[in-house]
């Protein structure tokens, strides 16, 4: 198929590039569905779905070593990671250190 893009209009210019954009998005959703179901294809001869290849479902995370336990409730301890739980910041504004909690 050619076209003598030379002699058409404006207006049929304008047309036939609305009509390539609606073509060219047809042809990438189609695409696109035909790789996901090759993907999926491919996952699953693996014993394995989409969703885990693609990190959806992760494995959960084990779960950090206390490092610090309250002395006055042995329940409470802290790994040392992310925001400090209350009763370290309450005995550090008292001025115990830290280290007193280490397990």
């Amino acid at each position: 198929m050619s076209f003598d893009l030379e002699s058409m209009s404006r207006k049929e210019l304008e047309q036939l590039r609305a009509d390539v954009d609606k073509a060219l998005s047809r042809v990438g959703a189609r695409e696109l569905k035909a790789a996901r179901e090759a993907a999926a294809k491919a996952a699953a001869e693996f014993g394995f779905s989409l969703e885990e290849l693609a990190g959806g479902a992760k494995a959960p995370k084990a779960k950090a070593a206390a490092k610090y336990r309250n002395p006055a409730d042995a329940t409470q301890t802290w790994s040392g990671r992310g925001r400090k739980p209350q009763w370290i910041k309450d005995a550090e504004a008292a001025g115990t250190d830290i280290e007193s909690f280490a397990i």
